[in-house]
């Protein structure tokens, strides 16, 4: 088993799990370049996102692909589902390892009134 079929194996059971609760799901992916992050209800709509590719977010950055990047987008998904009236979500990591740019995305999120 290679290093992307493990991510997809972790990614499939924690989305099993969070899909057994019925929460909201706060999905983050990443590539070298950028980071993406979406919030789902249980029916997979798309209820809000954010990603390095929007204006927005990439003013002020020098690197879409670093953690202050990924920080910047955790600010715009929080801010957003703060203003769609979503507090709680289930963290979805799609099988990355939590650290580097998934946490820094996590902990802005939380710092910007998001509750995993």
């Amino acid at each position: 088993m290679n290093k992307n079929a493990q991510r997809r194996h972790r990614a499939v059971r924690s989305r099993a799990k969070i899909r057994e609760l019925r929460v909201l799901r706060l999905s983050v992916h990443r590539t070298p370049q950028h980071i993406y992050a979406q919030i789902f209800d249980p029916q997979s709509k798309v209820l809000a996102s954010a990603s390095t590719l929007q204006k927005t977010v990439r003013e002020g950055l020098k690197n879409t692909g670093n953690a202050t990047a990924a920080a910047a987008v955790g600010k715009a998904i929080a801010e957003k589902a703060v203003a769609a009236g979503i507090k709680q979500v289930a963290f979805d990591r799609s099988g990355f390892k939590y650290h580097g740019r998934i946490k820094a995305l996590a902990e802005a999120a939380r710092a910007n009134g998001l509750e995993f």
